[in-house]
């Protein structure tokens, strides 16, 4: 480990990054959990909603790579997206082990409204930061990230584009 700018006989809970960076998540959680509630999700939920959407998970193994859930914990908001009719899983034709996820019609809806959602979310939140200091917080948590992950290089989000229902249907069996 390389030195650094944090030294264990001078953390301050009250001080700290982490502390900071804790506390920041759990605003923007609690402000999105308000913003939709309406919707009848929760922030944890719009994750997978938005994985769906834009194709980057098709299974509940890929969705809690990607977000970093066990399975037990994705298993259960699976099950309540599913009673809520957000989602459906059908098993694969190719292998009948795995468990593929669609978004259904409602599903589809409420993607299309997300972010919309968040960009209200976050200019209330952001409020009174320039688009440097948003620029330059960006660019520093991905700093933090990459740090983690190990590689080094800065994470650099592509974003993507959420699908109408004719493009929201998943891959062929074997190709996700």
């Amino acid at each position: 480990m390389t030195d650094g700018p944090y030294n264990a006989d001078e953390i301050h809970l009250e001080s700290s990054l982490g502390h900071y960076l804790s506390k920041a998540r759990n605003v923007l959680v609690e402000r999105m959990d308000r913003a939709v509630k309406p919707l009848g999700l929760t922030a944890q939920q719009i994750g997978v909603i938005l994985m769906l959407s834009c194709g980057r998970a098709h299974t509940p193994y890929e969705l809690s790579r990607a977000m970093s859930y066990d399975s037990g914990s994705m298993t259960r908001m699976l099950d309540r997206l599913e009673k809520k009719g957000f989602i459906v899983r059908m098993r694969s034709d190719a292998d009948r082990r795995m468990v593929k996820l669609e978004l259904t019609a409602h599903g589809r809806e409420v993607a299309q409204q997300l972010p919309r959602v968040g960009s209200v979310v976050l200019k209330e939140q952001l409020q009174g930061f320039t688009a440097a200091d948003i620029a330059t917080l960006t660019n520093l948590l991905g700093r933090l990230i990459a740090n983690g992950s190990g590689s080094g290089e800065a994470c650099e989000f592509t974003g993507c584009e959420l699908r109408t229902a004719a493009e929201q249907s998943p891959p062929p069996d074997g190709e996700a």
